[in-house]
Parts: structure tokens; sequence; C-alpha cells
């Protein structure tokens, strides 16, 4: 192997040097000093930018509060829940309401509340923030006054469901009666008004009336 000229080896060593201050670097410096400070300045940043988007959202949350009572206010104006905040008062005006509703509802024909009975209420789910109030219903009607009384149950303010529907003919009453009616049970069920949305309407009907 021919021996390298002094400028040979003079470059050689320089390139030597060069590699060993790099790998240096690169194991005491870098991996050990440099990246954990790199890491923190990443985190940091990440924590600047969770910091601004809190901030921004407390910036916010007066409007937000002013939307929520607003909404507050348009729930207890709503005309969708039922009169009453307690289940139990709610169920027998829904009883009430269908004797109402069938009074008015038998023009061309018969239609008769068989049997009417509230159901036990229950707490609202976790997903449901509206308790619910229902009944168990009996009618024997015939055909056109039983479609005007489910049509009258289901349109209009407050909102009502029916579910369960079973309509049958009682075949002893049909060999007697061709004309007999239908016997039909359903369950007939309304959301109750939200306790802080009763309280609301009932507050300016306390100041209406009071005097100056």
């Amino acid at each position: 192997m021919k021996p390298l000229r002094p400028r040979e080896r003079r470059v050689a060593a320089v390139a030597l040097l060069l590699l060993a201050l790099l790998l240096g670097y690169v194991v005491l410096l870098h991996w050990w000093l440099v990246a954990p400070l790199q890491q923190i300045d990443r985190e940091m940043a990440d924590l600047r930018d969770t910091q601004g988007r809190y901030a921004a959202a407390i910036a916010e949350l007066p409007v937000l509060q002013q939307r929520i009572t607003a909404l507050g206010d348009g729930q207890a104006a709503s005309q969708a829940f039922l009169a009453t905040d307690d289940p139990n008062t709610a169920a027998a005006d829904l009883m009430q309401r269908v004797v109402d509703v069938v009074g008015k509802g038998t023009q061309g024909g018969r239609c008769v509340v068989s049997q009417k009975m509230p159901l036990p209420s229950s707490p609202a789910s976790p997903g449901e923030p509206y308790r619910k109030a229902a009944v168990s219903i009996n009618l024997s009607c015939d055909i056109e006054p039983l479609a005007a009384v489910l049509q009258a149950l289901e349109q209009g303010t407050p909102y009502l469901f029916i579910d369960d529907l079973t309509i049958y003919r009682n075949p002893v009453a049909s060999q007697q009666n061709s004309a007999a009616p239908l016997e039909v049970q359903f369950t007939l069920s309304g959301y109750v008004r939200p306790p802080h949305a009763a309280a609301a309407v009932s507050t300016p009907r306390a100041g209406a009336g009071a005097g100056p």
C-alpha cells in the first residue's frame, strides 16, 4: 500500500476529527440534551395551542349563556309539552283529553272510551332529558270516528304519541251484529314540561296579576 503524503495525512486527520466530533455530538449532546429540549418545545407549542382554544371558548361563554337562556325561554313558551311537570297529573290530563276528543269525534258513528288507565311513570333515561307521561286507552269505535279520534290526538299541541296500537273486532259481537264496532287498544303518551320551564311559565303569570 502506498503511504500517504503529508497533505493527504492532514486531510485524513481532519476528516477523522470531524467524524469523531459528529459522533460525539450525536451520542453525547443530541440524544441526551438537544432531543429532550426539542420534545419539550413541541409539548409547549401544543399546550399554547390548547390554551388558545380554551381561552377562545371562555371568551364565548357569555354568548353561549345567552343562547341557553333564550332556548330555555323558548322551551318554556313551547306548547309541545303537557301543561304540567308532574307525570301523574299529566296522565290524568291525557285521559281527560281522550274523553274530550272522543266526545267531539263521534260524528258519523259510535265511539266510546271503554277503559282508561294511567301507566307507571319512570325517570328519564340517560339519553333522554324529558320525562314521559303515558296512559293505556281502550275504545269501542266505528271506523270513521276512530280515524277522526286518532288524527285529533296525534295532530296539534301538545305533541302526543300513539304506540302499541291494536285494532280488532270482537268475534262474539260480530256474530250477533255484523256492524259491531271495532275494539281498539293503544298507549297514548306525551312529555311533561321540564320543571325549570314550568317555573318560567308560571312566574310571568304571577307577575301579571300583581298590582303596581
